[in-house]
């Protein structure tokens, strides 16, 4: 590469779970304007019509047998990816090394963990080498799929989940502690801080597609007794499915029930309430990490999301709330004494948030990208 050029940058995503597409739209847009950004998807391109299926696939599992999923997930500790045995991903290979050909990248950035096996093979095959960035999107419980992966550079979230690969025998100077990159808004916004009255207390709410859970976590959190609150359900891509019971709520507590369909104003709406509930994946807990919003967690996929729980906690700014009755608890815990514990755990939140971090794994990307020397 020279050095009167932008840097070609190809970012590799997957649509399984929100974190991977999140992490790579955030790093694109990091990196707007200092280096030539493409992202793709070469399971979506590679196998689409099958990568739908196993998308539904695992958005159904994973929220309603997640004990299943955590099976398959752990499975993954005895698989040994530097050998493509698995047909249908030879297409997404083949994809992959099509857009590695077309692009011609400086650096290729992966968010998503077998991505790095099918490059050293097309390496080994003749492509152009160049470095690979793999940006961890767990937390605390790394998979072998992200700890075995021939990458140059780990990007990982935390100082602790740095120390955990460490302790795995990788070596130091190639995991960068970078945080999660959060989209970039959030370093502009003005968080709400500890000292706000909280009166009415606004809760955010992501629900799974279970519709049950809509009722319940309404209820919870609008029959809380001695304290006033208001929630916002943001529907997103179950609107269709939830949202009935949703203007059920909204009809049932006149005033105190907002609705939300797929939004793009997440950063702003995270940084205006007081706390959120939603599930355990690493883009929600991050976002919320970055607007310093105190968390429960009311829907958790064993093993690949108990990192993120554990960071929540480690940290003390939230904590396990699966049921209506732990969640009910939950909220008065943080209401008593004048809401004492959700101002505690707003403090310390923001001792730990990271809401710049897309700009400091952009910037490590392009400090790899250009030489030391011309």
């Amino acid at each position: 590469m020279t050095v009167d050029r932008l840097p070609r940058v190809l970012i590799t995503t997957a649509g399984f779970g929100d974190g991977h597409n999140s992490a790579a739209r955030n790093l694109a847009r990091a990196l707007h304007g200092q280096a030539k950004v493409e992202v793709v998807d070469p399971c979506a391109n590679g196998a689409p019509w099958v990568n739908e299926f196993l998308r539904s696939g695992y958005r159904f599992i994973t929220t309603h047998a997640p004990r299943t999923w955590s099976r398959i997930y752990n499975s993954v500790e005895r698989r040994d990816f530097s050998k493509q045995n698995i047909p249908l991903m030879r297409r997404v290979e083949h994809a992959l090394r099509d857009s590695l050909r077309a692009f011609r990248p400086d650096i290729v950035v992966s968010t998503y963990p077998l991505y790095p096996y099918f490059l050293a093979r097309s390496f080994e095959e003749g492509e152009p080498r160049c470095p690979i960035v793999t940006v961890v999107t767990d937390s605390f419980n790394i998979n072998a799929a992200w700890r075995k992966a021939p990458t140059d550079f780990w990007l990982v979230t935390d100082p602790e989940t740095r120390r955990r690969l460490i302790d795995r025998e990788i070596s130091a100077n190639r995991i960068i502690e970078t945080g999660f990159p959060v989209h970039q808004r959030f370093g502009t916004l003005a968080p709400t801080p500890a000292e706000d009255p909280a009166k009415p207390f606004r809760v955010l709410f992501f629900p799974t597609a279970k519709r049950p859970t809509v009722r319940r976590t309404a209820r919870a959190v609008l029959d809380h007794p001695g304290w006033p609150t208001e929630i916002t359900i943001v529907l997103g891509r179950n609107v269709r499915k939830l949202y009935s019971r949703a203007r059920e709520m909204k009809d049932a507590y006149p005033g105190r029930v907002h609705l939300r369909g797929w939004s793009k104003k997440i950063p702003e709406l995270l940084c205006n309430h007081h706390l959120v509930i939603g599930k355990a994946g690493g883009a929600t807990v991050h976002e919320a990490l970055a607007a310093r919003c105190p968390v429960l967690i009311h829907h958790l996929v064993p093993g690949q999301e108990e990192g993120n729980l554990q960071l929540l906690k480690s940290i003390g700014g939230g904590f396990l709330a699966d049921t209506p009755d732990a969640l009910a608890a939950a909220l008065r815990d943080l209401l008593t004494d004048g809401a004492a514990l959700w101002r505690q755990q707003k403090r310390r939140l923001t001792r730990h948030a990271r809401p710049q971090a897309s700009l400091t794994a952009a910037n490590f990307i392009l400090n790899l990208a250009h030489p030391s020397t011309p």
